[in-house]
């Protein structure tokens, strides 16, 4: 098949692909103008997140038999259209689940211990140990909203730290395992510690963390964001830890992640965070290590080559 990749991979692509007899075009700084100029020559395309997968794009792609979403995301792909024509839909998350996991559990044991804090005092001659004294994870309930790659790997990760893992998950049933107890909504939220957030951004998430919903846990707990920004908005944020309904906050993504494009009341309510010592931001790289960069061709790569295989 011709193959168009629009965004920057790692550069095993190429051989990985012209191996199972396909050619390929690596276009990563092709404009969308570009693409929809083009693709009609394409059986194939293969995307991170340069550009909406919209209808008025896919109706050009005349010829196209399947989308690479090199990553986990699907938000931005018109999953209706696609179904409409039989456009097959590949995603990696299983080439960056371990990524997602081992970065969220570094960044809770980071604010457990006051890493950067401590960090940033001792660095200015500050020796302050009671102010920054840590927590530990043993005895504590950890939750898990959505139980698929991601959530699973995460609580894989949790063995050991001796805590009780709760997870909850609308669209899946019976997947209690060796790692995490199966639990509804409900019971998650009365008991957890920490909330670590895997689900995907549609219609139903998005917003979905109001500040009435985090009221309705029965505790003060840690929040974990490495899904989506849009399921909880910065004010919200705000709002939750000024009333102790937080107690920290652990963001890989926000809300609105171009902070060139941020309203007056975003950039308010980022400043605000910011100035907090209980907040750790990081820039949506929990799922993108090295080694995830190459895993993730690897299984776009399988997955293209077991749909379309011979028969």
């Amino acid at each position: 098949m011709k193959i168009l990749i629009i965004d920057e991979m790692h550069e095993s692509i190429m051989p990985i692909l012209e191996k199972e007899g396909h050619e390929v075009s690596y276009l990563p700084e092709i404009s969308r103008e570009e693409i929809i100029s083009t693709i009609a020559e394409y059986e194939g395309l293969i995307i991170r997140s340069k550009t909406p997968m919209d209808r008025d794009l896919l109706e050009k792609a005349t010829k196209l038999k399947f989308i690479g979403r090199a990553g986990a995301g699907l938000d931005k792909i018109d999953l209706e259209y696609m179904a409409e024509k039989d456009i097959k839909l590949f995603h990696a998350a299983k080439g960056n689940r371990d990524a997602v996991a081992e970065h969220a559990i570094g960044m809770l044991l980071a604010l457990f211990n006051n890493v950067e804090k401590a960090d940033q005092e001792v660095r200015k001659g500050i020796w302050d140990r009671e102010g920054n004294r840590g927590h530990e994870l043993a005895g504590k309930t950890v939750g898990i909203m959505g139980y698929g790659n991601m959530g699973k790997s995460f609580a894989q990760r949790l063995q050991g730290f001796k805590v009780d893992v709760l997870a909850y998950d609308k669209y899946r049933m019976d997947f209690a395992d060796d790692f995490v107890q199966e639990v509804m909504w409900e019971k998650l939220k009365a008991e957890a510690d920490i909330l670590s957030i895997h689900v995907p951004l549609t219609a139903e998430t998005r917003g979905f963390f109001t500040l009435k919903e985090l009221k309705s846990f029965a505790k003060p707990f840690w929040l974990i964001n490495t899904a989506r920004g849009e399921v909880i908005n910065l004010k919200t944020l705000n709002d939750a830890l000024d009333q102790g309904v937080l107690r920290g906050a652990l963001l890989d993504v926000l809300e609105n992640e171009k902070f060139q494009k941020f309203n007056p009341e975003q950039k308010a309510e980022f400043e605000k965070l910011a100035a907090r010592d209980n907040v750790i931001f990081t820039p949506h790289v929990a799922g993108w290590t090295h080694e995830s960069y190459v895993k993730i061709n690897k299984v776009l790569a399988k997955r293209i080559k077991k749909a379309f295989k011979e028969v």
